[in-house]
């Protein structure tokens, strides 16, 4: 239509494309003699948002000559930007500092795609994952999923050797294989919730905290790997698990603005009686 191909020339304009006009019955558009499309065009919102996306989630990605997969495509689409476009954004690049995140992982781009692609054509996938303590196995699993959370990567599956929901890290996955086998997906499923969800299950110390306050105060102060909530009594009780006790008092419980009670387990109940100690010993004079 006129008015698709009107907005059409406005964005190959505001990227720097010359666009020439002429009105009348033979009139029409025509390109800026010379003038090359790039293989995409973007506009330079679009460019400047695709810079800060990248330089927020790898912050490698900011150094040009860093060797590194994301900053050398980064440097690739700058280069085949238009002019008054990838110099806004080669300036955004190089001025612009980002902190790494600690806490995320940069999982094998092959691996991953290959997640993808299984769990996108409905098949059984094997694979090869090795434990933050070292173990490694090889599971066959129902690729429901590829989730992001705060940097981490994450394959939300069925596993046939457990007969359970797995999240699985894939920085830790070390081979994928596709087999034949056909799987359905759970009618209904949310990728992120069902992994929140389990993110807080399976782990080797079981927790259990009691809250005398009603589950529809507690519940905004609960993060889904904390466990899950459920009514108890006048009040709720939070049931769950940890790897990490030391880690679940000190970054969880110790936040939470509601007065509770720890039931278990003991390697929680220690860590949270270690870490009152502490605080007291903290606003203790001494003599």
């Amino acid at each position: 239509t006129e008015r698709a191909a009107r907005r059409y020339i406005g964005i190959l304009r505001e990227a720097g494309i010359p666009v020439h006009s002429s009105r009348g019955p033979w009139g029409g558009y025509r390109l800026g003699r010379g003038a090359r499309l790039p293989p995409v065009t973007f506009t330079e919102p679009e460019a400047l948002g695709l810079v800060m996306a990248v330089l927020d989630a790898q912050p490698a990605a900011a150094d040009p000559d860093a060797d590194d997969l994301v900053a050398t495509a980064l440097g690739k689409v700058i280069r085949a930007l238009p002019e008054k476009v990838g110099r806004q954004a080669a300036a955004l690049r190089e001025h612009a500092s980002a902190a790494p995140d600690r806490h995320a992982s940069r999982p094998d781009p092959a691996l991953t795609s290959a997640l993808v692609t299984a769990s996108a054509v409905r098949r059984r996938v094997l694979v090869t994952y090795r434990s933050e303590s070292g173990n490694e196995w090889e599971a066959e699993v129902d690729p429901w999923a590829v989730v992001v959370r705060h940097g981490r990567w994450y394959l939300l599956c069925h596993s046939h050797r457990a007969h359970a929901i797995r999240t699985y890290r894939i920085d830790r996955v070390r081979a994928v294989r596709e087999t034949a086998h056909p799987f359905e997906m759970p009618d209904g499923l949310d990728p992120v919730a069902a992994l929140e969800e389990n993110l807080g299950q399976g782990w080797t110390f079981p927790t259990r905290v009691v809250f005398d306050a009603p589950m529809t105060e507690v519940l905004p102060s609960i993060r889904p790997p904390m466990g899950r909530l459920e009514p108890f009594g006048d009040g709720c009780v939070l049931i769950g698990s940890t790897r990490n006790p030391t880690m679940y008092a000190q970054e969880w419980l110790a936040q939470l603005p509601h007065s509770f009670h720890v039931e278990g387990g003991p390697e929680l109940r220690t860590a949270v009686e270690a870490l009152a100690t502490r605080f007291t010993a903290a606003v203790t004079d001494k003599a």
